[in-house]
């Protein structure tokens, strides 16, 4: 049944076939770039257990992740500097232009931490220099993601524009799932002294090639900006959001906070957690986590159509509710897990839930903007709640655990999925913007 706030937005424009062809077009290409770019950031966590004693020496395993996990946040504080640089190109000069200039500097992060050296060959250089690359590197995805939102709901087919936009996260889950595949294949094929040694190295080699290619596929795109929006001095204007878009702008940072951090909790982190919790081999939780995030990804489409039928606000409220009530009991249950298929079952339990937020995370937001300050409000609400608590998730977790309060952080994600839930209510039973753009 199709509720009162989607119905509207359901009846979709006759659009023709050429049209049709060229938007879905148009998604595939920004998408393909949007794969590259979180495919070089992730990297970075699926590697960790592998180059953690190169850049940070100790006899302590969690104290070698705790320190990567502190770099890995560190690069979530660049983003919303990203998100602010990027969405007002994106919003002043265009959104295409945007996206190129972030998946290149992307490469160039990537590129750098493939040549790194390590600690015993610079010293404490070493750890400064990988800390400088991953600045860089969040600088350039704070501002992917409001600018792909962006051009990803204006493209997208009205009537359709959730199951469209959806697959913002299906290539960034996909970068995510390439990562880790990436690295089960060297586990495959190199030795454990082989991996620690060089072979951490081959993937961010690999990022930095494929972000060459998703340059030139993000030249050929058309931009969505309207030619009276280019230049304009509203445009991209940080005043002008904050004037007039200030309680949008607040609605959008909240419940982004929870939806990050219990993002983060059950992707990049629940591998450590597997390994450094509940005691399994970094193989298994590597090939759990292949499966899972699969999964994930293919739930993306599913959920973000099903947004169309009941609406965004509801599938946001049931998001904060469903995640308050079962993420304490599925981390409890995954601390003690000893069968890796019970294991695998219990996240995808928690991934269905973060993907009725997650399949319009960036079309939720969009929709809450005016053309002329979307990219930018999009991007610098999104950046400024993932660098407090979705990039520091780890850091948090491990901290906790490293004084024995672990299940302190069961009871924080909860929390922040009852505030996504309070924060949901205040959006709108109709979009404000995008509801009227064919």
């Amino acid at each position: 049944m199709m509720s009162t706030e989607a119905s509207a937005a359901y009846q979709a424009p006759n659009y023709s076939p050429e049209e049709r062809r060229k938007r879905i077009f148009a998604i595939v290409g920004a998408s393909s770039g949007n794969l590259v770019e979180w495919f070089d950031f992730y990297v970075y966590a699926f590697c960790a257990i592998y180059f953690a004693p190169a850049f940070f020496p100790s006899d302590d395993p969690t104290v070698q992740l705790l320190n990567t996990a502190g770099v890995f946040a560190a690069g979530f504080l660049m983003r919303p500097i990203g998100g602010w640089v990027f969405g007002r190109v994106a919003d002043r000069y265009g959104r295409k232009v945007s996206m190129m200039i972030s998946v290149l500097m992307m490469c160039l992060g990537s590129l750098a931490i493939a040549c790194m050296p390590t600690y015993s060959s610079i010293g404490t250089l070493a750890p400064a220099l990988l800390l400088l690359a991953r600045l860089f590197q969040g600088l350039s995805v704070g501002g992917e993601y409001g600018t792909t939102a962006t051009y990803m709901s204006e493209v997208a087919l009205k009537g359709q524009r959730g199951f469209f936009a959806s697959f913002q996260y299906v290539t960034l889950i996909g970068g995510q799932l390439l990562a880790v595949l990436v690295v089960v294949i060297l586990q495959q094929t190199l030795s454990e002294d082989e991996l620690r040694a060089w072979g951490w190295r081959i993937p961010f080699v690999i990022g930095a090639m494929a972000a060459v290619v998703a340059f030139y596929l993000r030249r050929s795109l058309d931009e969505t900006a309207k030619q009276d929006q280019i230049g304009n001095k509203e445009s991209g204007s940080i005043g002008y959001l904050f004037k007039h878009h200030k309680a949008a702008f607040f609605t959008v940072l909240g419940y982004t906070a929870g939806g990050s951090l219990i993002f983060y909790t059950f992707t990049t982190y629940m591998q450590k957690y597997l390994v450094n919790s509940a005691g399994m081999s970094a193989k298994t939780a590597s090939g759990i986590m292949t499966g899972a995030l699969f999964l994930f990804m293919i739930m993306q489409p599913l959920f973000g159509a099903l947004s169309d039928r009941i609406g965004r606000r509801t599938s946001m409220l049931w998001f904060g509710a469903l995640g308050a009530i079962f993420t304490w009991p599925i981390l409890a249950l995954l601390h003690t897990v000893q069968s890796p298929v019970v294991a695998f079952l219990l996240i995808i339990a928690a991934l269905a839930i973060v993907s009725l937020y997650t399949s319009i995370s960036g079309l939720v937001k969009a929709e809450m903007f005016p053309p002329e300050v979307r990219a930018l409000g999009v991007g610098l609400a999104y950046a400024v709640a993932n660098a407090l608590f979705g990039g520091s998730a780890e850091y948090v977790a491990l901290g906790l655990k490293s004084i024995g309060m672990e299940q302190t952080f069961y009871w924080y994600v909860s929390g922040m999925m009852v505030l996504a839930f309070l924060v949901s209510l205040r959006l709108p039973r109709q979009a404000s913007y995008l509801h009227h753009d064919h």
